[in-house]
Protein backbone atom coordinates (compact mmCIF):
# COMPACT_ATOMS: atom_id res chain seq x y z
CA UNK A 1 0.00 0.00 0.00
CA UNK A 2 1.09 3.60 -0.20
CA UNK A 3 2.31 3.74 3.16
CA UNK A 4 5.55 1.79 2.53
CA UNK A 5 6.45 4.05 -0.33
CA UNK A 6 9.35 5.95 1.33
CA UNK A 7 10.33 2.24 3.04
CA UNK A 8 10.28 0.37 -0.50
CA UNK A 9 12.32 3.54 -2.37
CA UNK A 10 14.98 3.17 0.30
CA UNK A 11 15.08 -0.79 0.25
CA UNK A 12 15.17 -0.39 -3.22
CA UNK A 13 18.23 1.54 -3.34
CA UNK A 14 19.78 -1.01 -1.67
CA UNK A 15 20.06 -3.66 -3.09
CA UNK A 16 19.63 -2.00 -6.82
CA UNK A 17 19.97 -5.87 -8.78
CA UNK A 18 16.89 -6.94 -7.21
CA UNK A 19 12.77 -6.63 -8.48
CA UNK A 20 10.80 -4.84 -6.24
CA UNK A 21 7.20 -4.17 -6.74
CA UNK A 22 4.41 -1.90 -4.91
CA UNK A 23 1.01 -1.73 -4.59
CA UNK A 24 -0.65 1.52 -4.87
CA UNK A 25 1.96 4.01 -4.76
CA UNK A 26 4.42 5.06 -7.86
CA UNK A 27 8.08 4.80 -6.74
CA UNK A 28 10.38 6.33 -9.51
CA UNK A 29 13.37 4.04 -9.59
CA UNK A 30 14.74 1.75 -12.28
CA UNK A 31 14.04 -1.80 -10.27
CA UNK A 32 10.88 -1.20 -8.74
CA UNK A 33 7.30 -1.77 -10.79
CA UNK A 34 4.31 0.10 -9.16
CA UNK A 35 1.21 -1.05 -9.57
CA UNK A 36 -2.02 1.74 -9.59
CA UNK A 37 -5.26 1.33 -10.42
CA UNK A 38 -8.14 3.22 -12.12
CA UNK A 39 -10.69 3.73 -9.55
CA UNK A 40 -12.53 6.43 -10.64
CA UNK A 41 -13.75 3.89 -13.31
CA UNK A 42 -15.10 1.32 -10.95
CA UNK A 43 -16.15 4.01 -8.60
CA UNK A 44 -18.12 5.53 -11.93
CA UNK A 45 -20.13 2.00 -12.20
CA UNK A 46 -21.26 2.23 -8.18
CA UNK A 47 -22.11 5.58 -8.99
CA UNK A 48 -24.40 4.85 -11.86
CA UNK A 49 -25.76 1.74 -9.81
CA UNK A 50 -26.61 4.26 -6.85
CA UNK A 51 -28.40 6.79 -8.78
CA UNK A 52 -30.53 4.18 -10.53
CA UNK A 53 -31.28 2.64 -7.56
CA UNK A 54 -32.03 5.56 -5.23
CA UNK A 55 -35.66 6.70 -4.76
CA UNK A 56 -34.72 10.51 -3.23
CA UNK A 57 -32.26 11.30 -6.17
CA UNK A 58 -29.78 11.83 -3.11
CA UNK A 59 -26.61 9.38 -3.00
CA UNK A 60 -23.75 9.73 -0.54
CA UNK A 61 -20.02 8.95 -0.15
CA UNK A 62 -18.26 8.91 3.11
CA UNK A 63 -14.41 8.53 2.47
CA UNK A 64 -11.85 7.62 5.12
CA UNK A 65 -8.48 9.96 4.93
CA UNK A 66 -9.10 12.96 3.01
CA UNK A 67 -6.09 12.20 0.47
CA UNK A 68 -6.32 12.53 -3.56
CA UNK A 69 -6.59 8.59 -3.81
CA UNK A 70 -10.35 9.08 -1.94
CA UNK A 71 -11.12 11.71 -3.35
CA UNK A 72 -10.68 9.91 -7.16
CA UNK A 73 -13.27 7.56 -5.84
CA UNK A 74 -15.50 10.05 -4.80
CA UNK A 75 -14.66 12.08 -8.27
CA UNK A 76 -15.51 9.10 -10.37
CA UNK A 77 -18.52 8.02 -7.95
CA UNK A 78 -20.43 11.73 -9.01
CA UNK A 79 -19.70 11.08 -12.54
CA UNK A 80 -21.11 8.28 -12.60
CA UNK A 81 -24.01 9.21 -10.87
CA UNK A 82 -24.70 12.05 -13.04
CA UNK A 83 -24.25 10.18 -15.90
CA UNK A 84 -27.14 8.23 -15.13
CA UNK A 85 -29.25 10.63 -13.54
CA UNK A 86 -27.93 14.30 -14.34
CA UNK A 87 -30.75 15.39 -11.62
CA UNK A 88 -28.49 13.41 -8.86
CA UNK A 89 -27.51 14.56 -5.66
CA UNK A 90 -24.51 13.79 -4.10
CA UNK A 91 -23.53 14.19 -0.67
CA UNK A 92 -20.03 13.45 0.36
CA UNK A 93 -18.28 13.52 4.06
CA UNK A 94 -14.24 12.52 4.55
CA UNK A 95 -13.54 10.99 7.98
CA UNK A 96 -10.57 12.68 8.69
CA UNK A 97 -7.12 13.90 8.06
CA UNK A 98 -4.84 11.67 9.33
CA UNK A 99 -4.65 7.83 9.47
CA UNK A 100 -6.78 7.66 12.14
CA UNK A 101 -9.81 7.81 9.26
CA UNK A 102 -9.08 4.42 8.22
CA UNK A 103 -10.02 3.16 11.55
CA UNK A 104 -12.76 4.81 13.28
CA UNK A 105 -16.38 3.02 12.37
CA UNK A 106 -18.16 5.50 14.86
CA UNK A 107 -17.50 8.33 13.27
CA UNK A 108 -18.05 7.03 9.64
CA UNK A 109 -21.47 5.60 11.57
CA UNK A 110 -22.36 9.58 12.78
CA UNK A 111 -21.59 10.76 8.77
CA UNK A 112 -23.55 7.96 7.28
CA UNK A 113 -26.66 8.97 9.76
CA UNK A 114 -26.10 12.52 8.66
CA UNK A 115 -26.13 12.20 5.38
CA UNK A 116 -29.63 9.85 5.70
CA UNK A 117 -31.06 12.30 7.56
CA UNK A 118 -30.64 14.41 4.82
CA UNK A 119 -32.39 12.20 2.09
CA UNK A 120 -29.33 9.79 1.22
CA UNK A 121 -30.90 6.25 0.43
CA UNK A 122 -27.13 4.68 -1.08
CA UNK A 123 -23.92 5.88 0.32
CA UNK A 124 -20.59 4.49 -0.99
CA UNK A 125 -17.87 3.85 1.86
CA UNK A 126 -14.38 4.02 0.97
CA UNK A 127 -12.86 4.64 3.93
CA UNK A 128 -11.14 1.04 5.09
CA UNK A 129 -12.49 -0.47 8.23
CA UNK A 130 -14.35 2.55 9.23
CA UNK A 131 -16.82 1.28 6.38
CA UNK A 132 -17.75 -1.50 9.20
CA UNK A 133 -19.96 1.45 10.53
CA UNK A 134 -21.16 3.37 7.52
CA UNK A 135 -22.41 -0.14 6.35
CA UNK A 136 -23.94 -0.52 9.59
CA UNK A 137 -25.78 2.35 9.80
CA UNK A 138 -26.97 2.46 6.20
CA UNK A 139 -28.31 -1.39 7.16
CA UNK A 140 -29.71 0.31 10.24
CA UNK A 141 -31.66 2.53 8.57
CA UNK A 142 -32.78 0.50 6.22
CA UNK A 143 -30.88 2.24 3.47
CA UNK A 144 -28.51 1.01 0.78
CA UNK A 145 -24.85 0.86 1.31
CA UNK A 146 -21.57 -0.29 -1.71
CA UNK A 147 -18.27 -1.87 -0.37
CA UNK A 148 -15.17 -1.18 -1.31
CA UNK A 149 -11.60 -2.73 -2.38
CA UNK A 150 -12.85 -6.15 -1.55
CA UNK A 151 -16.17 -7.87 -2.23
CA UNK A 152 -18.20 -6.85 1.16
CA UNK A 153 -21.76 -8.11 -0.45
CA UNK A 154 -22.02 -10.60 2.00
CA UNK A 155 -21.73 -8.67 5.01
CA UNK A 156 -25.03 -7.32 5.25
CA UNK A 157 -27.19 -8.97 2.42
CA UNK A 158 -30.17 -6.89 1.21
CA UNK A 159 -28.63 -3.59 2.26
CA UNK A 160 -25.85 -3.69 0.32
CA UNK A 161 -26.40 -2.75 -3.22
CA UNK A 162 -22.71 -3.86 -4.66
CA UNK A 163 -18.98 -3.32 -4.01
CA UNK A 164 -16.72 -1.88 -6.21
CA UNK A 165 -13.95 -3.98 -6.20
CA UNK A 166 -10.02 -3.68 -6.89
CA UNK A 167 -8.66 -6.43 -8.52
CA UNK A 168 -5.32 -6.47 -5.75
CA UNK A 169 -5.46 -10.41 -5.74
CA UNK A 170 -4.99 -10.58 -10.20
CA UNK A 171 -2.18 -7.61 -9.71
CA UNK A 172 0.17 -9.69 -6.85
CA UNK A 173 -1.02 -12.86 -9.03
CA UNK A 174 1.01 -11.10 -12.23
CA UNK A 175 3.86 -9.65 -10.51
CA UNK A 176 4.27 -13.08 -8.92
CA UNK A 177 4.61 -14.34 -12.89
CA UNK A 178 7.22 -11.52 -13.74
CA UNK A 179 8.10 -7.89 -12.40
CA UNK A 180 8.64 -5.44 -15.14
CA UNK A 181 10.06 -2.18 -13.39
CA UNK A 182 7.97 1.18 -14.30
CA UNK A 183 4.17 2.06 -14.16
CA UNK A 184 1.19 -0.45 -14.47
CA UNK A 185 -1.92 0.91 -14.48
CA UNK A 186 -5.00 -1.51 -14.21
CA UNK A 187 -8.16 -0.40 -15.21
CA UNK A 188 -11.70 -2.01 -16.24
CA UNK A 189 -10.04 -2.98 -19.75
CA UNK A 190 -7.47 -4.76 -18.00
CA UNK A 191 -9.59 -6.41 -15.53
CA UNK A 192 -8.17 -4.52 -12.47
CA UNK A 193 -11.29 -2.73 -10.75
CA UNK A 194 -15.54 -3.82 -11.39
CA UNK A 195 -18.42 -4.14 -9.59
CA UNK A 196 -19.67 -7.04 -7.74
CA UNK A 197 -22.12 -9.10 -8.35
CA UNK A 198 -23.46 -12.41 -6.46
CA UNK A 199 -26.24 -14.28 -4.98
CA UNK A 200 -26.11 -11.77 -2.05
CA UNK A 201 -26.84 -8.62 -3.97
CA UNK A 202 -28.14 -10.27 -7.62
CA UNK A 203 -32.06 -9.32 -6.95
CA UNK A 204 -31.34 -5.62 -5.74
CA UNK A 205 -29.87 -4.99 -9.52
CA UNK A 206 -32.16 -5.62 -11.73
CA UNK A 207 -31.44 -6.31 -15.67
CA UNK A 208 -32.47 -3.09 -16.89
CA UNK A 209 -30.08 -1.84 -14.42
CA UNK A 210 -27.66 -4.47 -15.00
CA UNK A 211 -27.84 -3.46 -18.66
CA UNK A 212 -27.37 0.22 -18.27
CA UNK A 213 -24.35 0.17 -16.20
CA UNK A 214 -22.35 -2.57 -18.45
CA UNK A 215 -23.10 -0.48 -21.60
CA UNK A 216 -21.55 2.10 -19.94
CA UNK A 217 -18.44 -0.09 -18.67
CA UNK A 218 -18.28 -1.24 -22.47
CA UNK A 219 -18.12 2.38 -23.49
CA UNK A 220 -15.67 3.21 -20.63
CA UNK A 221 -13.00 0.35 -22.13
CA UNK A 222 -13.25 1.33 -25.85
CA UNK A 223 -12.90 5.07 -24.72
CA UNK A 224 -16.49 6.45 -25.47
CA UNK A 225 -16.97 7.55 -22.69
CA UNK A 226 -13.83 9.04 -20.60
CA UNK A 227 -13.87 9.45 -16.53
CA UNK A 228 -12.10 12.47 -14.88
CA UNK A 229 -9.53 11.28 -13.25
CA UNK A 230 -8.85 13.49 -10.02
CA UNK A 231 -5.67 12.64 -9.55
CA UNK A 232 -4.65 13.65 -12.75
CA UNK A 233 -6.43 16.74 -13.23
CA UNK A 234 -6.16 17.83 -9.29
CA UNK A 235 -9.91 18.24 -10.02
CA UNK A 236 -12.97 16.60 -11.29
CA UNK A 237 -14.00 17.82 -13.97
CA UNK A 238 -16.94 16.26 -16.02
Amino acid sequence: GFSQGSAMEKVAKEFPKLNFAIIDFVVGLPNVESVVFREHEGSFLVGMMAALASKTGKVGFVGGQDIPLVRKFLCGYEQGAKYANPKAEVLSSMTGNTNAAWTDPARGAELTKAQIAQGVDVVFSAAGTTGIGIMQAAKDAGKLAIGVDSNQNHLHPGTMLTSMVKRVDTAVYHLAQKTTPGITVLGLKEGGVDYALDAYNDKLIPAAVRAKVDAAKADIIAGKIRVADYMADNRCVY
